[in-house]
């Protein structure tokens, strides 16, 4: 028998692999999901000097620290966020599996791991194009609604419901709360200020983020993407000079909050009301 401390520590390592190499996948993603170019073909190459990245110069990681960040052919630099994406991704999953994964005492292979690992890729991914082309694709918005509900009539403890359709009908209600929700707020906010003060893709990806995690997930988005975003909006103005009109995207700050609430936020969630009602032992 293997012990359960050796096998839950082994598997710990191997998602953190597993996911540096979903983030390797990731960054091609980024790169030309936008351009709408794709993402099997070309395989890997320099966009300088075109040459073709061998499988051992492309490890995740590893990689870009042996070739220090350049092309093997031409010494092009690229970017370190390549590296950075791989090792976001990778931590996330070890996260995720250090959560789920019972413990060293006893080794649970929960289905909401890979789950989770799913819809963290899609953020990751997410986060990222908004960074670079202020969009969010309906590839992550519109595909994270569809399979926010597949997977959580078919892993109803995503929802902490004990039948795949008070699973589902969870499901449908976060997504529909967080779409009309942020609507209502984008809505608003160009009433308000006379021009578009929120991109729809966030407000479809609010409603994805419901789609997985339900009302509660909804609520807790909303309220630490709103703090986070005040605080790096404001930082931005008075730091770095921007205007006060200039567009911020918001997506990854939804993104951010709603991998805490895949990670650590029902436990929050529960602390939050128990602070509230008193009820703390």
């Amino acid at each position: 028998m293997i012990p359960e401390e050796f096998l839950f520590t082994y598997l710990a390592v191997l998602s953190l692999v597993f996911g540096a190499c979903i983030g390797s996948f990731l960054n091609v993603c980024i790169y030309r999901i936008p351009l709408e170019m794709s993402v099997v073909k070309p395989s890997s190459h320099c966009f300088t000097c075109r040459q073709p990245v061998s499988w051992y110069n492309n490890l995740p990681v590893f990689s870009y620290l042996i070739l220090s960040g350049k092309c093997k052919h031409c010494k092009t630099p690229f970017s370190p966020r390549y590296m950075l994406v791989e090792m976001l991704t990778g931590v996330l999953f070890c996260l995720v599996w250090l959560h789920y994964g019972g413990g060293k005492e006893a080794v649970v292979f929960d289905p909401r791991i890979p789950v989770y690992w799913l819809a963290i890729s899609g953020l990751i991914m997410g986060t990222f194009i908004d960074f670079d082309h202020l969009i969010l694709p309906d590839r992550v918005t519109m595909g994270g609604m569809l399979i926010g509900i597949l997977l959580s009539i078919l892993v109803p403890s995503l929802h902490e419901a004990a039948t795949w359709y008070k699973a589902g009908l969870h499901s449908v209600l976060g997504l529909a709360i967080g779409f009309c929700l942020l609507y209502a707020v984008a809505y608003l906010g160009e009433m308000a200020f006379k021009k578009e003060a929120m991109g729809f893709g966030d407000v479809k990806l609010m409603g994805a983020i419901g789609a997985f995690g339900g009302w509660q997930a909804v609520v807790f988005s909303i309220l630490i993407s709103s703090l986070v975003g005040s605080v790096v909006g404001i930082s931005l103005v008075l730091y770095k000079g921007r205007d006060w009109q200039s567009r911020i995207p918001y997506g990854p700050y939804l993104a951010l909050a709603a991998v805490l609430w895949f990670i650590w936020g029902r436990e929050w969630w529960a602390w939050y009301l128990a602070l509230l009602t008193g009820n703390q032992t």
